[in-house]
């Protein structure tokens, strides 16, 4: 960086800082939450509900998370469709876009309409991804989708059918954007071998993400499961969340469908939001090689009060993966995605099922110690996030691509979000900023 960046980039942070008391002043709601941490209400949706606390004469109560997908309890989905046998995200993704659950017949049509859309643009691979393959996944993803506009014979009709079309084709080809994205860094950027494996129509969208993304294409029915389940859990979170709060805002000025998906990816891409699970592996991961006894719940709580004391780890204090902006008592999500990492861990053996049991371990004691260092009544616990890096490290998926593999879930709950902002929004998101600026004259650059 030369002298002269350096020497702005000061200035920069100097000439655009805004006192924190001329926040409070105007009472600005920062990050768009309330003074009691509740989210400011800034529209409806029917596509997705989360609750995590009751608000009594404004006190804050905790509770037991709940996430409803068109009205219906995320464990009741996930039941139903375990008790059959089968795997759920596509009838998940047709619940939110829909807002009803298909029957055997039509989620079958719909099953085979994804495996139609998945192929990607003739010589798409070759032009757009392997021969500018980037070290970023989110990035190398944004850029691919905003391609695919290029590819688009009416990529600007913002109908509501052709926005479908649009939606689905873009879901139905994430897994291969995101696994040839993947090969082509190995190759180029690691020196790895290239291999690159044509989608197959038959397989559901998890089984094909496996299928495309390893060398010898080979995956367990469990390891399907716990991909379709993970695709199940993040495929929406509300409209309040920064990606899809993001969809909104950029739907709202009738911009295209590649453009509004593209700035979630780019929201997504922030570690505040979709990097959460490297950041938990990256800690359990110290707190496997400097705590001894692993089964010693003594020896864990220490080395969990010295990383939220900033001693240890990447002192910034932080417990990653605990703690929720919504969830008091319990994650939903979390809840049920454990059950499948302990069968994961069991099928792997004992080194497996020894790391399952320092994870719950862990689950266990970060409330309490949290409470004492920090002093705070505030209730927390293991999030989705938590669970989410074991499920994807025992899966053998590296993390460059843990953020990508949200997208390729979350995309269902942007598109259904991006159709109820066409539909219902009507005018352009413009929220208000106050300039606190005082009036002066210009001076001319003689006299400066």
């Amino acid at each position: 960086m030369s002298d002269l960046l350096k020497e702005l980039a000061v200035l920069a942070e100097e000439r655009n800082h805004i006192p924190p008391q001329a926040y409070n002043r105007w009472d600005v709601k920062r990050g768009l939450r309330n003074e009691d941490g509740t989210g400011v209400l800034v529209g409806l949706t029917e596509v997705g509900s989360v609750h995590g606390y009751l608000i009594d004469e404004r006190e804050r109560l905790p509770r037991h998370g709940q996430l409803s997908y068109r009205g219906i309890d995320i464990g009741e989905i996930v039941t139903g469709f375990q008790r059959d046998n089968r795997l759920g995200f596509e009838e998940v993704v047709y619940l939110l876009l829909f807002g009803e659950l298909p029957d055997s017949g039509r989620l079958k049509e719909f099953t085979e309409l994804l495996g139609e859309y998945r192929e990607l643009p003739e010589r798409f691979n070759e032009s757009m991804i392997l021969s500018a393959p980037s070290n970023d996944i989110m990035n190398k993803l944004a850029r691919s989708v905003l391609a695919l506009y290029t590819f688009d014979d009416n990529p600007d009709d913002i109908s509501i059918p052709n926005v479908l079309r649009q939606s689905l084709r873009l879901l139905a080809r994430f897994p291969m954007l995101i696994a040839y994205a993947y090969n082509a860094l190995v190759h180029y950027h690691q020196g790895g071998s290239l291999h690159v494996h044509p989608p197959k129509k038959e397989l559901s969208i998890a089984e094909n993400f496996l299928h495309v993304l390893r060398p010898d294409s080979s995956f367990t029915r469990l390891e399907a499961e716990a991909l379709d389940l993970s695709l199940v859990l993040h495929a929406e979170h509300g409209g309040g969340n920064n990606s899809s709060f993001t969809v909104h805002v950029v739907s709202s000025s009738d911009t295209d469908t590649y453009s509004a998906i593209a700035a979630a990816l780019g929201s997504l891409k922030g570690p505040k939001h979709g990097g959460a699970n490297a950041s938990v592996m990256a800690m359990m991961q110290d707190i496997k090689e400097n705590v001894s006894e692993w089964d010693d719940e003594d020896e864990v709580a220490d080395y969990l009060s010295r990383i939220l004391r900033k001693e240890v780890f990447d002192r910034r204090g932080l417990l990653y993966g605990i703690g929720h902006a919504v969830y008091t008592l319990s994650d939903p999500r979390a809840v049920i995605f454990k059950e499948k990492a302990a069968a994961l861990a069991e099928q792997l053996g004992d080194a497996r099922k020894r790391e399952m049991n320092l994870y719950l371990a862990v689950e266990k004691l970060a409330p309490k110690v949290f409470a004492e260092v920090k002093g705070s009544a505030k209730v927390v616990s293991a999030n989705v996030d938590f669970f989410s890096g074991f499920v994807y490290d025992m899966l053998g998926f590296p993390k460059e691509i843990y953020t990508a593999m949200f997208a390729m879930s979350r995309i269902a709950g942007w598109s259904a979000h991006r159709i109820e902002e066409i539909i219902n929004g009507g005018r352009i998101i413009r929220p208000a900023y106050k300039s606190i600026v005082q009036p002066r004259a210009y001076t001319p650059l003689h006299k400066r």
